[in-house]
């Protein structure tokens, strides 16, 4: 869904989220459906009489009215989306005064990001046993996001000139165009090229090739809400239940990383985070664990044991 609109001042913004933050359509699309949501709310409860107008006052009741009717994930999310709008438009003096500066929210107890275990991958990947192109496709698709970690968007734009065989890398285009190198296994060069060498110019049959690696039935680029609807549909066949989504494949390498002892500065250029500290969510993860075998094997915590 996309909002059509004339207004300026919102259309500036969108310049900016697309040319100079370099975001996805799909990311500009959800700052535009905060930004109309604000909008709409302002309308209905006295009016909107232009970006320039809006207090810190209206914010913070439409944050009040949020309280009442979404997580606050989703309130934190469009709080960042007005924070974003009103910060840009200030930075470039199109705005006198941000009225978000001074509004702080509380984020909680941040969740740990959920992960498969190695049993479950092991489970998906044994069920990937059929001959036909969609099932060499899957396999070498799956195998590529759990031995890399990339996001969905990045495998969903793989060009075949990214990667290099020999070497076994791959370069990244990544977020806010900022390029990376990812590793990869035997394992997941013979997957691959078992789907290069077999598979995917079946798919192609008589279509035009612009180079990207995985290709749907129809023979065109696979998009991300594609991956997501074939992961979906491929886990749950192989008795991973659940809701599962893309993004659990990179949270499972970067924890199979840190596990295995690699630090954080290598799994940061890995995933290619900008920050450190959006690494360190995944030593939490691997010491919640550490706590919970701990607690489960360790003999002194055990009362039985304890009254003998």
């Amino acid at each position: 869904m996309t909002w059509k609109t004339n207004d300026q001042f919102v259309l500036k913004f969108i310049d900016y989220l697309k040319n100079e933050r370099i975001y996805s359509k799909n990311t500009v699309n959800s700052y535009l459906i905060d930004l109309k949501g604000f909008k709409l709310f302002l309308t209905k409860n006295g009016g909107f009489n232009g970006w320039d107008q809006v207090s810190r006052r209206d914010i913070e009741i439409y944050l009040q009215e949020l309280t009442n009717n979404i997580s606050q994930t989703s309130k934190l999310r469009k709080m960042s989306t007005l924070r974003s709008f009103f910060g840009y438009l200030s930075r470039r003096d199109i705005l006198k005064v941000d009225p978000t500066e001074t509004i702080s929210l509380k984020s909680g107890e941040k969740k740990l990001p959920e992960f498969f275990y190695s049993y479950e991958l092991k489970k998906v990947f044994s069920s990937l046993n059929a001959n036909d192109s969609l099932t060499i496709r899957n396999k070498a698709m799956f195998e590529l996001f759990y031995a890399t970690g990339m996001r969905v968007s990045e495998i969903a734009n793989l060009k075949l000139d990214q990667i290099n065989f020999d070497l076994k890398i791959i370069l990244v285009h990544g977020k806010g165009n900022k390029d990376r190198y990812v590793a990869f296994t035997d394992r997941t060069k013979e997957s691959v090229m078992l789907y290069l060498d077999n598979s995917r110019g079946q798919l192609l049959a008589k279509n035009e090739d612009k180079g990207y690696v995985f290709l749907n039935s129809k023979g065109k680029k696979l998009t991300s809400r594609g991956i997501e609807y074939i992961m979906q549909k491929v886990f749950t066949a192989a008795g991973v239940g659940g809701k599962v989504h893309p993004h659990m494949l990179r949270h499972s390498f970067a924890t199979e990383l840190i596990n295995n002892g690699a630090d954080l500065r290598s799994v940061q250029e890995l995933l290619g985070h900008e920050s450190l500290s959006t690494t360190q969510i995944y030593t939490h993860i691997s010491m919640q664990h550490l706590q919970n075998d701990y607690q489960k094997f360790f003999p002194r915590n055990n009362k039985k044991d304890e009254a003998k």
